[in-house]
């Protein structure tokens, strides 16, 4: 089958990824009774749409056959993506927004939360205003495309926290129960002393073509423009380095990168990396990721070994610990689905019961700058320190001249 991020055909992936990409969640557990916004818990949140693209259309149904949400507004630079969207859940063409700017006329509707679903490059922005605006926020990874960006999303978070808002990043492998058991048994010590970690993530789509000339269509094929990507390390392959970050709980301290443009033409994103990153105590982590080969195997692996043992883990595998303290984990399932399905019930549940302490903002921000890094490193072709990453500060900006605001 194919896939569609943001609206763009990016070409074929694993058929399991997309097995149950229409099925309904399953038993949903009950809430606490709580408030939402007024709304009893048992009452459906009123939610609106960031992004009516691919991905936007696709969790859009999950949120609505999860029973526990009504799509009451919908905003997408493009008429025709609002009004797909629109048309399918029967909301009013009054609450249809479009352009640049049609996120905040949705902001002003009647609402509980917003999910935002848009080219990376707009999350901090649209997620900081929702949170300003009062709403719940629940966004895509990844967060941002660089610096600053991370940086305005890990204000907006502490934001939503002080004003009592839930902000829920939809990483799908921390949703995962084996993914959460495996790092609790690692938080504990059972791996021991971390010695060394290797993550890589092959991918056989991505295309090989140059983004368009036009800013409109641009907007529509984002994934292969910088700017508004963050790159395919930041974009895609972030969900091997959110699992390392995760398990090696901390920043990267350096990183020496190469790679390249061999199969996408010049004036597109890179096709492949090659990173080698050193944690705190001289922890090592090579990481490699590799776009556009036809029917390579798609996998999102990472092992971390210990004095005591090892962890493996794979997207579209298994989970499971060897050593002193073993863990015989299992299969993920199809974990494309039921992850984001498990972070929409979550959702619901930390709204409607006041939890705001929002946990997977600062990991988001981790793992991200450690993607922004790996790149920044291999488009110097040497190494670079996180703190000059973060000194640097340096900002993306796609050329978006002409659109409509």
């Amino acid at each position: 089958m194919k896939t569609d991020f943001g609206g763009m055909t990016l070409g074929t992936v694993p058929r399991r990824r997309f097995l149950a990409g229409t099925a309904s969640v399953a038993a949903l557990t009950l809430v606490k009774p709580g408030v939402a916004f007024g709304a009893a818990a048992n009452e459906k949140i009123q939610l609106g749409l960031i992004g009516c693209g691919g991905r936007g259309a696709w969790i859009a149904n999950l949120f609505e056959e999860s029973g526990l949400y009504k799509l009451v507004a919908c905003s997408d630079y493009f008429q025709d993506r609002v009004d797909a969207v629109g048309e399918k859940f029967g909301i009013d063409k009054g609450q249809r927004f479009t352009g640049l700017s049609g996120y905040k006329r949705l902001l002003e509707c009647k609402l509980d939360a917003v999910a935002i679903e848009t080219p990376p490059y707009f999350h901090p922005q649209q997620a900081l205003d929702a949170v300003d605006a009062g709403k719940h926020v629940f966004v895509a990874k990844p967060i941002a495309v660089d610096v600053p960006g991370c940086q305005m999303i890990a204000e907006a978070g502490k934001r939503a926290t002080s004003k009592k808002l839930v902000f829920l990043v939809d990483f799908q492998t921390r949703a995962n129960e084996l993914y959460r058991e495996a790092v609790a048994r690692i938080r504990k010590g059972d791996l021991g002393t971390l010695v060394m970690g290797e993550a890589h993530y092959p991918w056989s789509g991505g295309g090989r073509t140059l983004p368009p000339a036009d800013p409109e269509a641009r907007l529509r094929q984002w994934y292969c423009v910088l700017a508004l990507s963050g790159d395919f390390i930041v974009e895609q392959a972030i969900h091997a380095l959110d699992v390392a970050t995760w398990i090696l709980n901390a920043d990267p301290e350096r990183a020496m990168g190469v790679g390249g443009q061999k199969l996408r033409p010049k004036g597109s994103i890179w096709d492949h990396f090659s990173v080698n990153y050193v944690f705190p105590g001289g922890v090592p982590l090579s990481f490699t990721c590799i776009q556009t080969i036809p029917e390579m195997r798609d996998e999102i692996v990472c092992r971390v070994y210990g004095s005591e043992g090892y962890i493996y883990t794979d997207y579209f595998g298994s989970v499971w610990i060897r050593g002193n303290e073993p863990f015989k984990g299992g299969s993920v399932g199809n974990l494309y689905t039921t992850g984001a399905q498990t972070n929409i019930r979550e959702f619901h549940q930390f709204v409607t019961t006041g939890k705001y302490d929002n946990p997977t903002v600062a990991p988001s921000v981790r793992s991200n700058l450690t993607a922004i890094l790996g790149r920044e490193a291999a488009y110097r072709g040497g190494e670079l320190t996180f703190a000059e990453l973060l000194r640097e500060g340096k900002k993306l900006e796609p050329d978006l001249r002409g659109v409509k605001a």
